[in-house]
């Protein structure tokens, strides 16, 4: 999303033990982390951890609503990884055919709505002792063509790192600590306060207007529709488009994801940063064809972010499935 100091300094304000966005992981977090991401048990003995961040994965995720980082275990088969040689592979043309046509037949909303659930899955470290703890959140934003709005954030109860079960399978929190921050005309800010149009060429302008070039790689697209997903709820055709629009950006590839975490059958449109040291992972809904979420992949990996961690997670279109 665009800057906006306001709104970021208020969701700041409410969790002052996190840390600040451009804080340096003290040697304690970055062990802690380390601790999530491990698949294997953990081991007793002590080793040094490098602190050394490709460039890609500076890269930020444009929801402005989670604060802190995003990452959790690899408890279920990779977004990343390779089809089964045993099963036929489909192309991202064959996805986007068959997401167009849920999306016809399936029910959405009638026009764009300023209005956004994202239910995620993060981490906090305190600044000054350096503890980590774990959670799920349900964040909720509302926004007017004024620049008014609403956002509501609810977490759930933090846990232990060590606790990766809990973490991968933990739910939506729908009760639990709630922040709640009213924004006055003006604090939103958007070059997008009008609703975007339904056409190819109308969602195309959307996203450039949240700064994806012209000649946009794929990695460029995803980007700038989670920025947009991250301020409208959009209606099927829009969502069509902008899957159009992914095609045709070209380097994209489908991989085999089967559920998402709230059990809902997807298929994953994968999409590699100009460095290739992150993939971006669409969600694409098998019901109604609709984009769902976006998970963030190491694939460069080091001594702090081994290849495959996921280092974000983050699901929309909630309707039914959460309070």
């Amino acid at each position: 999303m665009p800057e906006n100091s306001s709104l970021e300094s208020m969701l700041r304000a409410a969790s002052p033990a996190r840390t600040a966005a451009d804080a340096t992981p003290s040697a304690a977090s970055l062990l802690a982390r380390d601790r999530i991401m491990r698949t294997d048990p953990p081991r007793r003995r002590r080793r040094t951890i490098a602190i050394g961040w490709a460039s890609g994965l500076a890269l930020v995720t444009a929801s402005a609503i989670v604060a802190a980082f995003v990452m959790m275990p690899q408890t279920t088969a990779r977004a990343g990884a390779a089809l089964s040689s045993s099963a036929p592979s489909p192309t991202v043309a064959s996805v986007v055919e068959e997401a167009s046509a849920d999306l016809s037949a399936s029910a959405g909303p009638t026009e764009p709505k300023r209005f956004v659930r994202t239910a995620s899955w993060n981490f906090s470290v305190n600044a000054g002792t350096g503890e980590l703890r774990v959670f799920t959140q349900l964040s909720t934003i509302s926004w007017e063509a004024d620049g008014s709005g609403h956002v509501v954030i609810v977490n759930s109860p933090e846990q232990d790192p060590a606790d990766a079960e809990w973490y991968s399978q933990s739910q939506v929190p729908t009760a639990g600590t709630t922040e709640e921050f009213p924004m006055l005309p003006g604090e939103f800010l958007t070059p997008l306060t009008d609703p975007p149009g339904e056409s190819s060429a109308a969602m195309r302008a959307a996203l450039e207007a949240l700064q994806m070039p012209r000649d946009a790689s794929a990695f460029e697209v995803v980007t700038a529709i989670t920025t947009l997903f991250g301020q409208w709820t959009l209606t099927n055709a829009q969502h069509g488009a902008l899957l159009s629009i992914l095609e045709e950006a070209g380097d994209v590839e489908v991989v085999p994801v089967t559920n998402d975490r709230l059990g809902r059958p997807v298929t994953g449109l994968r999409v590699l940063s100009p460095d290739g040291a992150v993939s971006d992972v669409l969600f694409v809904s098998g019901d109604t064809g609709r984009i769902v979420g976006l998970e963030r992949n190491v694939v460069t990996g080091d001594e702090l972010l081994p290849a495959g961690a996921i280092m974000g997670y983050q699901l929309w279109d909630l309707e039914g499935l959460v309070g």
